[in-house]
């Protein structure tokens, strides 16, 4: 996984689209709110390691994983943890800037980790780990596209830039026109496109978090069984978890 958009709406709302590029065999269960140890939390789940790769909680904080850092890598036979445990994990602590600080990854596959925070101002954060280095990057609030390195060289990550700007300059950014974009913009090239289909490993699913003012509107498209779920989570439900 995964093909991930930003969109800032302003003061603390904002839009994020994730697609998730996976082997059709994987099981997921679609986003639920779930409570533990008194913090709400809403994320779809992966069923073979429990966590997820997108979900927001009542720490006010979103968090959003893509597979690699930098450049594709060469896989272990085993890691430590689970790269979508630690998104759970990232979503239940008070301070998240100074958690990742001085969080151990040792041990854990490459991954670049997106956090959108809201306790006080909006702050997107851009955390990447190489499985060496960890770097942590204060990202401007603009549009955005982010491309997995373990799926995409870098060509190919230009070519989406490219298209992801000429898409919004044409067709502007509503919720309807974005989820349109992450499933059927491309060149007709299943390997290229945002929706991918390379045989086992295909886009799977597309996630849809839209905060505006109190609430937030999850859409979870299910491209595989052709299904559409959604949830409206009131941010006030969320405001008392620090």
């Amino acid at each position: 996984m995964c093909t991930v958009s930003f969109i800032y709406r302003g003061n603390k709302d904002f839009m994020l689209i994730s697609n998730r590029d996976e082997a059709v065999n994987r099981k997921t269960t679609p986003p639920k709110q779930y409570e533990d140890n008194g913090i709400s939390f809403v994320y779809p789940k992966d069923e073979v390691a429990g966590g997820t790769w997108i979900g927001a909680s009542s720490k006010n904080r979103l968090l959003c994983l893509l597979n690699g850092a930098f450049v594709k890598h060469d896989r272990k036979s085993c890691y430590k943890k689970s790269r979508g445990v630690i998104v759970k994990e990232l979503l239940e602590i008070d301070d998240v800037f100074i958690e990742i600080n001085k969080y151990d990854f040792s041990g854990v596959e490459p991954f670049t980790l997106l956090i959108v925070d809201w306790n006080s101002e909006l702050k997107l954060i851009e955390l990447i780990w190489d499985g060496t280095n960890t770097q942590i990057t204060d990202l401007p609030l603009e549009p955005k596209i982010w491309s997995s390195s373990t799926l995409y060289n870098s060509e190919m990550k230009e070519f989406r830039q490219r298209w992801f700007q000429e898409y919004l300059s044409q067709n502007g950014s509503s919720s309807e026109e974005l989820l349109y974009f992450h499933e059927h913009y491309g060149v007709g090239d299943p390997m290229l496109d945002l929706k991918i289909d390379r045989g086992l490993l295909k886009t799977v699913s597309i996630t849809m978090f839209e905060k505006n003012e109190e609430d937030i509107q999850v859409v979870y498209k299910d491209l595989l069984h052709d299904s559409i779920s959604e949830l409206m989570f009131n941010s006030m439900l969320m405001s008392d978890g620090k």
